[in-house]
């Protein structure tokens, strides 16, 4: 890759490496310079620019990223489409993360160029939350480096998911002169609230003398895909209460102890094929400990041994110390994907189309409309609203049998502004941002609505998305739902367009090939247009 300052003149083509501002607004780096650019640029005054160039055997780093992130993936997760030489991968699941550490290194330490952030293993995440990013440094990278590292991930999606089972557990606690019910209560709510957090169930809960005969009676009849036990008196030893209860019931103890702290007198056991949890006191209270890392993996259907359990300690000291850097009250969520909702505008007239709504018009064997929203459902969007109005009857049977929910704009004779309207005030809560798409452009493709999600980050500065094609904005649009209450004052039939040049600052524009993003069919020729 060549990369340096060149004239104005003679940047036609390159990556701008820097952002630039011109006159009118502001170029931002990564920006294919186009010939009008170049224009804008000099009737500004700016003579040099930074940029890059590709040359022979370098891939630009979007598909470089792709390219890694195709095989870095593994299971049960969502691989974002690429920006600026980044892609992200999210659970596809609520579950556990898999990570195979010594290959990340292995990746890391190939080339500089390449760099790839994951959560810890064995790291809990929720469906939507991201697991790992690969980010390409420079604006291209060798083709032979990319080659390499795919070589290294032949056989192996080093990254994945393994869903929570749906375990269900038992439930025994023992008790000795003194135990107060309320203690064993707040244990019960607990452990029920554990199991809920890995996906699983309590059965039920029984309590019996701390004794080996009626612990190993109820570890007998307890039901579960496991039994937990949490004694009246911690465990000490192999031949206490409850590790021989666990033998007196035909089972076998298979370790104790572990090298986490909560949690070191935890105690795994095997009775009729199903794990025994003896757990230590910490159990009882629901701040994180050695316990839930053990259930952590057996409610997403990993093995847990003896082996498992040993090699805990790095990262096992878990208890809030004085000096500990991190405690877990500051510790933060990890980043997710954005909750991005669809909104298809489908209430308009389509006079200039002549008879018919336009929107039922049949380009490759569907209506129009349908294919837009079908594109939209195959995209990575958080769910999909339809905005009727005119002919509402006939569009909502040509979209029978999708998952989609619609509204109704009665007075949408006044206007895009008005189906636009009724659409965003029934958008779901807890959004990060609508994107509006136009019910007769039905080559807009999931690809392209992707690369639009990935680009959106209000913190970044990236709050309102635009596709463009050889230097043209087109549609759809994304918008960051802080927008919505300004959304809402429209009207007349201009959309929500006449607020792009009033947030100039917050707009970004992604780069596309595709010419969908400006074919709209308002008239019979424009169809024809679309093959």
């Amino acid at each position: 890759m060549w990369f340096g300052p060149v004239a104005v003149a003679d940047a036609e083509g390159a990556i701008l490496a820097h952002g630039v501002h011109y006159a009118d607004g502001r170029f931002p780096k990564g920006r294919i310079i186009g010939a009008g650019d170049v224009a804008r640029l000099i009737r500004s005054g700016i003579e040099t620019i930074t940029v890059a160039r590709l040359e022979d055997g370098d891939v630009g780093e979007d598909a470089a990223a792709s390219r890694i992130a195709a095989r870095l993936a593994g299971p049960n997760l969502t691989v974002s489409a690429a920006y600026t030489g980044r892609v992200n991968l999210f659970a596809a699941a609520d579950g556990l993360a898999l990570v195979e550490a010594a290959t990340i290194h292995a990746l890391n330490r190939a080339d500089e160029a390449v760099t790839i952030a994951t959560v810890p293993p064995f790291t809990p995440v929720l469906k939507g939350q991201m697991l790992a990013t690969i980010k390409i440094i420079p604006f291209a990278v060798s083709d032979s480096i990319i080659s390499n590292l795919e070589w290294m991930l032949a056989w192996t999606g080093p990254v994945s998911l393994a869903p929570w089972a749906g375990l269900s557990a038992g439930l025994v606690q023992t008790t000795l002169p003194g135990t107060k019910p309320s203690v064993l209560d707040k244990s019960v709510s607990v452990t029920a609230a554990r199991m809920a957090g890995i996906g699983g169930d309590l059965l039920g809960e029984v309590r019996v003398p701390h004794a080996v005969a009626p612990l190993a009676d109820a570890l007998r009849e307890t039901e579960g895909d496991i039994l937990l036990v949490i004694g009246a008196s911690a465990i000490t030893d192999r031949r206490d209460v409850i590790p021989a209860a666990i033998a007196a019931a035909g089972g076998k103890v298979l370790h104790f102890g572990m090298p986490v702290d909560p949690g070191n007198l935890l105690l795994l056991g095997m009775l009729d094929g199903r794990p025994v949890l003896g757990l230590p006191g910490c159990a009882r209270s629901p701040k994180l400990n050695g316990v839930d890392w053990v259930l952590q993996r057996l409610g997403a259907g990993l093995p847990v041994d003896a082996a498992a359990i040993m090699g805990m300690g790095v990262g096992g000291l878990l208890a809030e110390i004085a000096g500990r850097p991190l405690p877990r009250a500051l510790a933060t969520a990890l980043p997710r994907a954005p909750r991005i909702h669809g909104l298809v505008l489908a209430g308009g007239f389509g006079r200039r189309m002549g008879d018919g709504n336009k929107l039922l018009r049949e380009w490759q064997g569907a209506p129009l409309v349908r294919h837009v929203v079908q594109s939209a459902l195959s995209a990575q969007l958080a769910g999909v609203t339809v905005a009727t109005g005119h002919q509402e009857a006939d569009i909502s049977r040509v979209l029978d049998g999708l998952s989609i929910d619609f509204a109704h704009a009665p007075d949408h004779g006044d206007g895009m502004s008005a189906t636009l309207k009724a659409g965003l005030s029934a958008l779901p809560d807890g959004i990060d941002g609508v994107l509006v798409l136009l019910g007769d452009m039905p080559r807009v493709t999931p690809a392209i609505i992707n690369q639009m999600v990935a680009a959106f980050s209000p913190d970044d500065g990236r709050a309102i998305i635009l596709p463009t094609c050889g230097g043209q904005r087109g549609n759809p649009v994304l918008w960051d739902a802080a927008f919505i209450p300004e959304m809402l004052t429209l009207t007349g039939d201009k959309g929500a367009r006449t607020l792009i040049a009033a947030h100039a600052p917050v707009v970004c524009e992604v780069a596309v090939e595709d010419t969908g993003v400006l074919l709209d069919v308002d008239v019979p020729e424009d169809l024809a247009r679309l093959d």
